[in-house]
């Protein structure tokens, strides 16, 4: 991540400050409590008066008591987020629909998956690298370069961290789905460390890159015995958090300058190359496998001859994203999943810019991009906090929204008349700033969303939000890290995209806690409690250590020579693991 990493780090710090600045008040001095495991019982006291109970007491009552439950208990109020799913469930389907209220959010829930996906994958990394560029700072100090052999620790990992950093600040924000963020981040990372690692192993034998091997897990398992102490002692202060992420920024430095140490070596003729570094695409392979929306918007066929275009017909082209030559030559299951993307797709489009350094032209779109100025920023103020700020109303006669159209429409029409269409602006960086902000913003509301939507399959379903975040939430989140990972290596990188299992998931650990204990605290509160009270906790930190301790010990053991054999020793430890976790989630194995 480099200078550039920190400089989205920065940014991800203060918006994501901005959106967690309505945490719970609690008295001076009280550390904020977030309950990891199962809520206690309430008492007879508390069952009688209706007040104060767990959530999840819902479906004990008569179903004719449901709704009247909901909008009566306290603890049954999501935070944040546009739509009420538990005023849904229960009071807007009738009982004898439930299932098929549970099948809509279901899919709601996937869906709201590939949006985190989309945004992060085409509008979020893009822009960020272009960032990068625009300060100018070298690729081989920011490491952003697919061409350099640290994308699958830091820009590969940031690009598919930033789902999982922001459903993690979103969860920790509210005590009641702390677990979820505990159990999504050490579930994702043992899926990944696990079923990634090994489909990998799996898909392509390979020698691992064995000094990054052995740099990225000693790190990993220092985060992990980190966050053990942190909820064996029952409490995060504020210099620990604030040691996450500085322990975050040692390891960036140390990739860093263990490349440079190494690349002086090779120019050196000390070095030569040898199967411990990742392979390095050519300048061929990495088009194809950048990933960027240049190839899937209409881009891939270029006219020999350059011509006018007009504004219509850019802005027509630049919002379709659909290639037809590409859609006619790819598989059905392709097409199909296309099909659901493309709305996603196309509203990301209209109101997200992206600045791309290595087209000529910096994918200067004249009418779409002076559309953004005034879809960027409404954007921006109607989904923080969920359009509370967006909604206020300035003295009381003039909402903030209207303020926004207003400026936002005079700054397009004077972008539209002092540039053309053949040629971007001086200014043009300022797109990727914009473009960075408003898929961040897209990609926390999106997470909201699917914090309080896994929050109401819990209580439906009566499991605990730390078997919710290992399982539905890992699984959702580690969706980028399977496909581009197992995607590079069946086309030949193994060692690079095992190198991104573990770079990856570290970022998600060290910031994902941090982060996301670090804006619970104010000046009077500088503690937050973490109360691991199920034993699914302790069992989920682990089997994460376990399997790093596997990898640590077998991988030097095979001479970093890794075959099927590890990878289905690792899918079987998974699915170990998971049997393990339920019956514990399920009170088969507890603790007399």
């Amino acid at each position: 991540v480099g200078p550039a990493g920190v400089l989205g780090l920065a940014g991800v710090l203060g918006l994501a400050g901005v959106l967690a600045g309505d945490s719970r008040l609690q008295p001076a001095g009280t550390p904020l409590q977030l309950d990891l495991g199962h809520t206690a019982p309430p008492g007879r006291d508390a069952l009688n008066h209706g007040r104060g109970l767990d959530c999840r007491e819902v479906r004990k009552h008569n179903s004719s008591e449901w709704c009247r439950f909901i909008r009566s208990n306290p603890d049954c109020r999501l935070e944040g987020g546009f739509l009420d799913y538990l005023e849904g469930v229960f009071c807007v389907f009738p009982p004898r629909l439930l299932p098929l209220a549970v099948t809509l959010y279901a899919l709601w829930l996937l869906y709201l998956f590939i949006i985190l996906g989309v945004t992060a994958e085409k509008f979020f990394c893009p822009n960020l690298s272009a960032i990068s560029t625009n300060l100018k700072l070298s690729h081989n100090v920011a490491v952003f370069s697919l061409t350099s052999p640290l994308h699958g620790v830091t820009f590969l990992a940031f690009g598919n961290g930033a789902p999982d950093v922001f459903s993690a600040v979103v969860a920790f924000s509210d005590p009641r789905t702390a677990g979820l963020a505990i159990g999504a981040i050490f579930g994702a990372g043992v899926f990944v460390t696990t079923v990634v690692a090994g489909g990998i192993a799996l898909v392509k034998p390979f020698t691992a890159a064995s000094r990054p091997f052995l740099r990225d897990v000693i790190f990993y398992m220092v985060a992990i015995f980190l966050t053990f102490l942190v909820l064996y002692f029952g409490r995060i202060t504020l210099g620990e958090a604030l040691g996450y992420l500085g322990l975050y920024v040692f390891y960036v430095f140390t990739v860093v300058l263990c490349t440079w140490i190494h690349r002086r070596q090779r120019q050196e003729g000390v070095a030569p190359p040898g199967p411990w570094e990742p392979e390095m695409p050519t300048d061929a392979e990495e088009q194809e496998t950048s990933g960027t929306n240049s190839s899937d918007y209409g881009e891939e066929y270029r006219p020999l001859l350059p011509s006018q275009e007009t504004s219509l017909r850019i802005l027509t082209t630049a919002l379709s994203p659909l290639d037809y030559r590409k859609w006619r030559r790819k598989p059905w299951y392709w097409r199909l999943f296309k099909v659901f993307k493309m709305p996603v797709e196309l509203v990301l489009l209209l109101t997200v810019p992206v600045v791309d350094p290595d087209k000529d032209d910096l994918n200067w779109k004249r009418p779409l991009n002076c559309l953004h100025m005034l879809t960027g920023p409404l954007l921006c103020v109607l989904t923080l906090k969920s359009g509370t700020y967006g909604l206020y109303q300035i003295q009381g006669v003039f909402p903030v929204w209207g303020l926004v159209i207003l400026v936002g429409s005079a700054l397009a029409l004077i972008t539209f008349i002092t540039t053309s269409n053949e040629e971007p602006p001086k200014y043009h960086c300022v797109f990727a700033f914009l473009g960075f902000l408003a898929s961040a913003m897209w990609i926390n509301a999106a997470a909201t969303e699917l914090v309080n939507i896994l929050r109401t399959l819990g209580i439906i379903f009566q499991l605990s939000n730390t078997v919710l975040g290992l399982t539905l939430l890992a699984w959702g989140n580690s969706i980028g890290d399977t496909f581009s990972d197992l995607t590079m290596a069946r086309q030949g990188y193994p060692r690079m995209a095992f190198s991104a299992c573990f770079g990856g998931i570290i970022f998600n650990i060290l910031v994902g806690v941090g982060l996301g204990c670090l804006l619970q605290m104010t000046g009077s509160q500088p503690v937050v409690k973490l109360e691991p009270d199920s034993l699914l906790v302790w069992i989920l930190a682990g089997a994460l250590g376990l399997s790093l301790v596997f990898s640590f010990v077998s991988v030097p053991a095979q001479c970093f020579q890794l075959g099927k054999a590890y990878g289905i020793c690792l899918l079987l430890y998974y699915l170990a693991f998971l049997c393990v976790a339920l019956l514990t989630e399920f009170r088969v194995i507890h603790l007399s």
